[in-house]
Protein backbone atom coordinates (compact mmCIF):
# COMPACT_ATOMS: atom_id res chain seq x y z
CA UNK A 1 0.00 0.00 0.00
CA UNK A 2 1.27 3.42 -0.99
CA UNK A 3 0.42 7.29 0.34
CA UNK A 4 -2.00 8.62 -1.71
CA UNK A 5 -1.85 12.32 -2.14
CA UNK A 6 -4.16 14.85 -0.15
CA UNK A 7 -7.12 15.86 -1.63
CA UNK A 8 -8.29 19.42 -1.52
CA UNK A 9 -11.63 18.64 0.31
CA UNK A 10 -9.44 18.20 3.60
CA UNK A 11 -9.22 21.92 4.08
CA UNK A 12 -6.18 23.97 4.88
CA UNK A 13 -4.36 22.04 7.54
CA UNK A 14 -4.79 19.12 5.30
CA UNK A 15 -2.84 20.95 2.28
CA UNK A 16 0.02 21.74 4.80
CA UNK A 17 0.35 18.06 6.51
CA UNK A 18 -0.46 16.07 3.57
CA UNK A 19 0.14 12.50 4.18
CA UNK A 20 1.92 13.82 7.27
CA UNK A 21 5.37 12.61 5.96
CA UNK A 22 6.14 16.43 5.45
CA UNK A 23 5.71 17.34 9.24
CA UNK A 24 7.89 14.79 10.11
CA UNK A 25 10.82 14.95 7.98
CA UNK A 26 10.41 18.71 9.31
CA UNK A 27 10.78 17.69 13.27
CA UNK A 28 13.56 15.11 11.76
CA UNK A 29 15.83 17.74 10.13
CA UNK A 30 15.07 19.94 13.48
CA UNK A 31 16.36 17.50 15.77
CA UNK A 32 19.23 16.66 13.51
CA UNK A 33 20.00 20.43 13.17
CA UNK A 34 20.03 20.99 16.89
CA UNK A 35 22.21 18.28 17.74
CA UNK A 36 24.53 19.62 15.68
CA UNK A 37 24.12 22.98 16.84
CA UNK A 38 24.91 21.81 20.36
CA UNK A 39 28.10 19.79 19.11
CA UNK A 40 29.40 22.67 17.96
CA UNK A 41 28.34 25.01 20.62
CA UNK A 42 30.27 22.47 23.63
CA UNK A 43 33.14 21.50 21.46
CA UNK A 44 33.99 24.95 21.46
CA UNK A 45 33.50 25.14 25.36
CA UNK A 46 30.97 27.49 25.44
CA UNK A 47 27.69 27.36 27.60
CA UNK A 48 24.40 28.74 26.34
CA UNK A 49 23.07 32.16 27.09
CA UNK A 50 20.57 30.65 29.67
CA UNK A 51 22.55 28.00 30.86
CA UNK A 52 24.97 30.99 32.02
CA UNK A 53 21.90 33.35 33.42
CA UNK A 54 21.11 29.92 35.63
CA UNK A 55 24.43 29.40 37.09
CA UNK A 56 25.72 33.00 37.21
CA UNK A 57 29.32 31.74 35.78
CA UNK A 58 30.84 31.62 32.80
CA UNK A 59 32.55 28.30 31.19
CA UNK A 60 35.97 30.78 32.25
CA UNK A 61 34.52 31.15 35.52
CA UNK A 62 34.41 26.98 35.86
CA UNK A 63 37.41 26.62 34.03
CA UNK A 64 39.35 28.06 37.25
CA UNK A 65 38.14 25.09 39.69
CA UNK A 66 40.05 21.84 39.21
CA UNK A 67 42.00 21.76 36.17
CA UNK A 68 38.86 22.81 34.27
CA UNK A 69 37.66 19.14 34.28
CA UNK A 70 33.87 20.37 35.48
CA UNK A 71 33.63 21.82 32.00
CA UNK A 72 35.04 19.16 30.21
CA UNK A 73 32.45 16.89 32.21
CA UNK A 74 29.57 19.16 30.97
CA UNK A 75 31.08 19.08 27.32
CA UNK A 76 31.81 15.44 27.44
CA UNK A 77 27.71 14.65 28.27
CA UNK A 78 26.77 17.52 25.70
CA UNK A 79 28.44 16.70 22.76
CA UNK A 80 27.20 12.66 23.19
CA UNK A 81 23.93 14.15 23.79
CA UNK A 82 23.90 16.13 20.17
CA UNK A 83 25.57 13.06 18.58
CA UNK A 84 22.34 11.17 19.84
CA UNK A 85 20.06 13.86 18.20
CA UNK A 86 21.67 13.63 15.33
CA UNK A 87 21.15 10.38 14.96
CA UNK A 88 17.74 10.06 15.62
CA UNK A 89 17.07 13.13 13.21
CA UNK A 90 18.53 11.08 10.75
CA UNK A 91 16.65 8.08 11.36
CA UNK A 92 13.21 10.25 11.46
CA UNK A 93 14.13 11.94 7.88
CA UNK A 94 15.04 8.32 6.30
CA UNK A 95 11.65 6.86 7.80
CA UNK A 96 9.60 9.80 6.52
CA UNK A 97 11.21 9.52 3.06
CA UNK A 98 11.26 6.43 2.28
CA UNK A 99 9.67 3.39 4.70
CA UNK A 100 6.41 4.93 5.78
CA UNK A 101 5.67 5.97 1.84
CA UNK A 102 4.21 1.89 1.58
CA UNK A 103 2.12 2.74 4.18
CA UNK A 104 3.72 -0.22 6.39
CA UNK A 105 1.97 0.10 10.35
CA UNK A 106 5.72 -0.34 11.77
CA UNK A 107 6.87 2.78 10.54
CA UNK A 108 4.11 4.76 12.16
CA UNK A 109 4.54 2.51 15.31
CA UNK A 110 8.08 3.14 15.60
CA UNK A 111 8.06 6.94 15.45
CA UNK A 112 5.09 7.26 17.60
CA UNK A 113 6.95 4.94 20.65
CA UNK A 114 10.36 7.26 20.30
CA UNK A 115 9.12 10.50 19.85
CA UNK A 116 6.72 9.20 22.83
CA UNK A 117 9.87 8.69 25.08
CA UNK A 118 11.53 11.19 23.32
CA UNK A 119 9.75 14.58 23.99
CA UNK A 120 8.39 12.70 27.54
CA UNK A 121 11.66 12.87 28.82
CA UNK A 122 11.83 16.86 29.03
CA UNK A 123 9.58 15.91 31.64
CA UNK A 124 12.77 14.55 33.80
CA UNK A 125 13.80 18.12 34.47
CA UNK A 126 11.06 17.41 37.57
CA UNK A 127 13.94 14.90 39.24
CA UNK A 128 16.47 17.79 39.14
CA UNK A 129 14.41 21.00 38.97
CA UNK A 130 16.35 22.94 36.30
CA UNK A 131 13.98 23.89 33.89
CA UNK A 132 15.67 24.37 30.12
CA UNK A 133 13.74 26.85 28.58
CA UNK A 134 15.42 26.43 24.97
CA UNK A 135 14.61 22.99 25.91
CA UNK A 136 10.94 23.62 26.33
CA UNK A 137 10.90 25.63 23.80
CA UNK A 138 11.90 23.44 20.97
CA UNK A 139 9.53 20.91 23.23
CA UNK A 140 6.32 22.88 22.54
CA UNK A 141 7.47 23.68 19.12
CA UNK A 142 8.03 20.43 17.66
CA UNK A 143 5.80 17.93 19.89
CA UNK A 144 2.60 19.60 18.29
CA UNK A 145 3.93 19.11 14.82
CA UNK A 146 5.20 16.02 15.72
CA UNK A 147 1.53 14.77 16.59
CA UNK A 148 0.06 16.30 13.22
CA UNK A 149 2.15 14.41 11.20
CA UNK A 150 1.25 11.18 12.87
CA UNK A 151 -2.35 12.14 13.36
CA UNK A 152 -1.92 12.57 9.09
CA UNK A 153 -0.24 9.93 8.27
CA UNK A 154 -2.57 7.51 10.00
CA UNK A 155 -4.69 7.50 7.68
CA UNK A 156 -2.55 6.11 4.89
CA UNK A 157 -1.30 3.08 6.86
CA UNK A 158 -2.36 -0.47 6.53
CA UNK A 159 -3.58 -1.32 10.04
CA UNK A 160 -4.93 -4.75 9.35
CA UNK A 161 -1.94 -5.75 7.30
CA UNK A 162 -0.91 -9.07 8.37
CA UNK A 163 2.57 -8.02 7.12
CA UNK A 164 2.57 -6.08 9.77
CA UNK A 165 1.74 -7.34 12.90
CA UNK A 166 4.86 -6.68 15.25
CA UNK A 167 4.88 -10.13 16.59
CA UNK A 168 4.63 -12.13 12.92
CA UNK A 169 7.97 -13.91 12.58
CA UNK A 170 10.17 -11.52 9.98
CA UNK A 171 11.30 -13.13 7.19
CA UNK A 172 15.26 -12.46 7.70
CA UNK A 173 14.67 -15.08 10.91
CA UNK A 174 15.99 -18.15 9.53
CA UNK A 175 19.15 -19.59 10.34
CA UNK A 176 21.90 -18.85 12.49
CA UNK A 177 24.11 -19.91 9.91
CA UNK A 178 22.83 -16.58 8.03
CA UNK A 179 24.87 -13.73 8.14
CA UNK A 180 21.95 -11.22 7.29
CA UNK A 181 19.99 -12.80 10.51
CA UNK A 182 23.49 -12.92 12.69
CA UNK A 183 23.65 -8.88 11.95
CA UNK A 184 20.03 -8.21 12.31
CA UNK A 185 20.33 -9.97 15.84
CA UNK A 186 23.08 -8.16 16.51
CA UNK A 187 21.85 -4.67 15.48
CA UNK A 188 18.81 -5.89 18.39
CA UNK A 189 21.57 -6.69 21.35
CA UNK A 190 23.19 -2.83 20.41
CA UNK A 191 19.33 -1.50 20.63
CA UNK A 192 18.17 -3.47 23.73
CA UNK A 193 21.41 -2.44 25.29
CA UNK A 194 20.84 1.11 24.18
CA UNK A 195 16.82 1.40 25.53
CA UNK A 196 18.33 -0.26 28.87
CA UNK A 197 21.66 2.22 28.97
CA UNK A 198 19.14 5.46 28.47
CA UNK A 199 16.85 4.74 31.09
CA UNK A 200 20.01 3.81 33.56
CA UNK A 201 21.44 7.08 32.30
CA UNK A 202 18.18 9.17 32.94
CA UNK A 203 17.38 7.68 36.23
CA UNK A 204 20.87 8.45 37.57
CA UNK A 205 20.11 11.98 36.08
CA UNK A 206 17.46 12.52 38.12
CA UNK A 207 18.75 11.10 41.49
CA UNK A 208 22.60 10.52 42.18
CA UNK A 209 23.71 12.44 39.04
CA UNK A 210 27.48 10.71 38.66
CA UNK A 211 28.61 7.52 38.77
CA UNK A 212 31.97 6.45 40.84
CA UNK A 213 34.30 6.80 37.29
CA UNK A 214 32.68 10.30 36.65
CA UNK A 215 33.65 11.59 40.63
CA UNK A 216 37.16 10.42 39.66
CA UNK A 217 37.55 12.17 36.42
CA UNK A 218 35.77 15.93 38.05
CA UNK A 219 37.90 15.06 40.81
CA UNK A 220 35.00 16.12 43.39
CA UNK A 221 31.62 14.94 44.19
CA UNK A 222 28.07 16.27 44.52
CA UNK A 223 28.90 17.89 47.47
CA UNK A 224 31.95 19.86 46.53
CA UNK A 225 29.99 21.04 43.41
CA UNK A 226 27.16 22.31 45.14
CA UNK A 227 29.71 24.36 47.59
CA UNK A 228 31.05 26.08 44.56
CA UNK A 229 27.71 26.62 42.76
CA UNK A 230 24.30 25.17 44.29
CA UNK A 231 22.90 25.28 40.67
CA UNK A 232 25.98 23.41 39.19
CA UNK A 233 24.56 19.77 39.98
CA UNK A 234 20.94 20.23 38.71
CA UNK A 235 22.47 21.93 35.78
CA UNK A 236 24.79 18.67 34.87
CA UNK A 237 21.58 16.31 36.10
CA UNK A 238 19.90 17.62 33.49
CA UNK A 239 22.58 17.68 30.97
CA UNK A 240 22.67 13.81 31.89
CA UNK A 241 18.93 13.36 32.14
CA UNK A 242 18.91 14.67 28.72
CA UNK A 243 21.00 12.47 26.86
CA UNK A 244 19.76 9.13 28.43
CA UNK A 245 16.58 10.03 27.01
CA UNK A 246 17.79 10.83 24.07
CA UNK A 247 19.64 7.30 23.92
CA UNK A 248 17.07 5.47 24.72
CA UNK A 249 14.76 6.95 21.93
CA UNK A 250 17.23 5.68 19.70
CA UNK A 251 17.47 2.69 20.59
CA UNK A 252 13.42 2.25 20.08
CA UNK A 253 14.36 3.47 16.48
CA UNK A 254 17.16 1.03 15.62
CA UNK A 255 15.02 -2.03 17.50
CA UNK A 256 11.90 -1.30 15.44
CA UNK A 257 13.97 -0.53 12.30
CA UNK A 258 16.07 -3.61 12.29
CA UNK A 259 12.79 -5.80 13.40
CA UNK A 260 10.61 -5.36 10.76
CA UNK A 261 12.42 -2.88 8.01
CA UNK A 262 13.67 -4.07 4.60
CA UNK A 263 17.21 -2.22 5.12
CA UNK A 264 17.43 -1.54 1.37
CA UNK A 265 20.36 0.63 0.12
CA UNK A 266 18.75 3.62 1.73
CA UNK A 267 18.51 2.28 5.21
CA UNK A 268 21.97 0.77 5.54
CA UNK A 269 22.90 4.48 4.75
CA UNK A 270 20.75 6.04 7.46
CA UNK A 271 21.38 3.31 9.76
CA UNK A 272 25.45 4.11 9.23
CA UNK A 273 25.20 7.76 9.51
CA UNK A 274 22.98 7.63 12.38
CA UNK A 275 25.63 5.18 13.86
CA UNK A 276 28.76 7.41 13.21
CA UNK A 277 26.96 10.44 14.74
CA UNK A 278 25.32 8.38 18.03
CA UNK A 279 28.94 6.46 18.86
CA UNK A 280 31.36 8.57 16.91
CA UNK A 281 30.30 11.05 19.18
CA UNK A 282 30.16 9.43 22.84
CA UNK A 283 32.98 7.80 22.24
CA UNK A 284 35.69 10.26 20.87
CA UNK A 285 34.46 13.11 23.45
CA UNK A 286 36.29 11.09 25.71
CA UNK A 287 40.13 11.25 24.58
CA UNK A 288 39.26 15.29 23.85
CA UNK A 289 38.75 15.34 26.89
CA UNK A 290 41.11 13.56 28.97
CA UNK A 291 38.35 11.27 30.24
CA UNK A 292 40.05 7.40 29.42
CA UNK A 293 38.52 5.33 31.80
CA UNK A 294 37.91 1.98 30.02
CA UNK A 295 35.50 0.40 32.31
CA UNK A 296 33.56 3.81 31.63
CA UNK A 297 34.02 3.44 28.35
CA UNK A 298 33.06 -0.30 27.92
CA UNK A 299 29.30 -0.34 27.03
CA UNK A 300 29.55 2.48 24.56
CA UNK A 301 32.92 0.85 22.73
CA UNK A 302 31.18 -2.58 23.04
CA UNK A 303 28.06 -1.08 21.37
CA UNK A 304 29.88 0.44 18.49
CA UNK A 305 32.24 -2.74 17.76
CA UNK A 306 28.56 -4.81 17.44
CA UNK A 307 26.48 -2.30 15.59
CA UNK A 308 29.37 -2.22 12.80
CA UNK A 309 29.84 -5.99 12.87
CA UNK A 310 26.28 -6.49 12.23
CA UNK A 311 25.67 -3.31 9.75
CA UNK A 312 28.23 -4.88 8.04
CA UNK A 313 26.50 -8.40 8.10
CA UNK A 314 22.92 -7.02 6.92
CA UNK A 315 24.76 -5.90 3.10
CA UNK A 316 23.14 -7.28 0.34
CA UNK A 317 24.71 -10.89 -0.93
CA UNK A 318 26.79 -10.42 -3.53
CA UNK A 319 26.00 -11.97 -6.53
CA UNK A 320 27.07 -15.85 -7.73
CA UNK A 321 29.20 -15.93 -10.78
CA UNK A 322 28.66 -18.24 -13.37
Amino acid sequence: MSYSPPSSDRGLFGLLLGDGRPALAVVGLALAVAGGFAVFVAARGEFLPHDVAFLGMTPGDLCAVNECRVVHFMVHDRVAFGGALVAIGTMYLWLAAGPMGHGERWTWDVLAASGAIGFASFLAYLGYGYLDTWHGAATVTLAPLFLAGLAAARRHIAWRSHESRWFKRPVWLTSWRDRVCVGRVLLLVVAAGMVGGGLTIMAVGMTTVFVPEDVAFIGMGRAELRAINPRLVPLIAHDRAGFGGAVCCGGVLLAGVVWRGELDRAGRQALALAGLAGFGSAILVHPAIGYDDLWHLAPALGGAAFFAIGWWLTRAAPPRLG
